[in-house]
């Protein structure tokens, strides 16, 4: 099983996650942030990730703190839980429809660290949430998940819906680019024979 636990404590933050890459997408995720909560949720049950995430947070302060370092945490345990990579199919990617909103996720586990981020949300806010904070969690997750993701939104206008569409999609592209390759199980998916 492809699994990882990631713990991580800081004057600003105590995380403890598990992750489960052939899991069911189960969840159970408490971060003192409601918004990232069903994010998370959906993030899990759509790319049938088994996910746990515990955060004790300065939410007092604001959720920045809380949304990147829970990013920073998921990367690092899809990190840790590839291990060496051989056998997966390494890209994915989903064009996601939604009622008010058409948002693209694609993926390469590259073992670089890159996020383009082209989704243009029209309000400051979703309910108590900044929605700037969507752009630093997936920051956090690339640089430690060593990656390269793409959002491109192709229409919507409602803040929501973009942000979910984008959970969802990115949810399903990593169960694609992580699935394992029948028959390619040993081998490394690059030409440099090292992801």
């Amino acid at each position: 099983m492809r699994k990882s636990e990631i713990k991580r404590d800081t004057n600003e933050t105590k995380i403890k996650l598990s992750l489960n890459l052939d899991g069911t997408g189960a969840s159970d995720i408490d971060t003192g942030c409601g918004f990232l909560d069903h994010m998370l949720t959906l993030f899990a049950k759509h790319g049938r990730f088994d996910l746990s995430v515990k955060c004790d947070g300065d939410t007092y302060v604001d959720d920045h703190h809380t949304v990147e370092d829970v990013g920073i945490c998921l990367g690092k345990a899809f990190c840790d839980a590839l291990g060496d990579k051989k056998g997966i199919i390494r890209y994915g990617n989903m064009i996601l429809p939604m009622d008010e909103a058409l948002v693209v996720a694609a993926v390469d586990l590259s073992g670089r660290s890159t996020l383009s981020y082209k989704l243009e949300i029209p309000t400051q806010k979703v309910g108590t949430f900044d929605t700037e904070l969507v752009e630093e969690f997936w920051l956090g997750f690339v640089r430690e998940a060593y990656c390269t993701l793409h959002f491109v939104q192709l229409s919507g206008t409602n803040s929501h819906h973009i942000i979910e569409g984008a959970f969802k999609a990115a949810g399903r592209a990593f169960r694609q680019a992580v699935s394992v390759e029948a028959g390619f199980e040993n081998e490394i998916p690059s030409t440099k024979g090292v992801l």
